[in-house]
């Protein structure tokens, strides 16, 4: 075992030995540890610096955004749920397959572990974590912004017993946002993504207490038009983004709310 704390504490240096592969496998085995020291430790750290300077070859950063797209299918929660994290890293590195968009696509509607922590595992986030790397595949050029969308709608609308309760509408909300800046929308598909959150829910009685899911897409949508009418930062640095057609985009997520709200 490498002495991940070590790395990390030297500037994350790659080690002479073993080599290269060696330690990035044995990387992507702590980022799907049960014990959340491991998982969102200095792993974590090392790995996400080492793809940021482009200290692992592209042939082997490939491999590993195929082993996160498969971990997808993990029984386990905390594997299913940080492999999103790993496919951001390398992404906003400048890796990309469709593959991985296909398999993301699969999860983040799918997956029913909506915990944001676990007293035993640590983060799950698995909601956070998703919308994350949904914003990257939303920016990124090979990827139709609408797809996005929808994907974000769909999680929006899958059913759960969970209300978010570690900032996942707020990641969510931002994520969407970030997506909506894509010039390349237009005016329809910036809110057409809409329609299928207000048949949803517009049609059903609003139970009290208000039902998780209800509650979860309530409180990211008035977040989203918060974020329509002031901006959206793509990271604290940079100065905020305006959503393209931004009056729409309020008009749109103001009248779902309205016929949530409202039945």
């Amino acid at each position: 075992m490498i002495n991940w704390i070590a790395v990390a504490d030297a500037d994350c240096a790659v080690p002479a030995a073993p080599p290269m592969n060696d330690l990035v496998r044995e990387l992507s085995r702590a980022l799907a540890d049960p014990d959340p020291l491991v998982r969102d430790g200095a792993p974590y750290t090392v790995l996400a610096t080492w793809i940021a300077r482009g200290a692992i070859e592209e042939s082997r950063r490939l491999e590993l955004g195929d082993e996160m797209a498969a971990r997808f299918d993990d029984p386990r929660t905390e594997a299913r749920t940080f492999a999103p994290l790993v496919l951001d890293m390398l992404v906003r590195a400048g890796d990309f397959k469709a593959d991985w968009v296909d398999a993301f696509e699969r999860w983040y509607p799918a997956e029913r572990d909506l915990r944001g922590h676990d007293a035993t595992l640590g983060w799950l986030h698995a909601v956070a974590h998703g919308a994350d790397l949904l914003a990257s595949f939303g920016r990124h050029p090979e990827v139709a912004p609408v797809r996005m969308l929808d994907l974000a709608a769909a999680r929006l609308t899958a059913p759960t017993d969970h209300v978010y309760d570690q900032l996942e509408d707020d990641r969510l909300a931002r994520a969407v946002a970030l997506v909506l800046t894509r010039t390349d929308l237009s005016e329809s598909e910036a809110v057409g993504w809409l329609a299928p959150i207000a048949d949803r829910f517009g049609a059903d009685r609003i139970s009290t207490p208000v039902p998780a899911h209800i509650s979860n897409c309530l409180r990211t949508l008035r977040l989203l038009h918060l974020l329509a009418d002031r901006g959206v930062r793509p990271t604290s640095e940079q100065p905020a983004q305006p959503l393209a057609h931004r009056e729409a985009v309020k008009s749109g997520v103001a009248a779902v709310l309205d016929r949530i709200v409202k039945r």
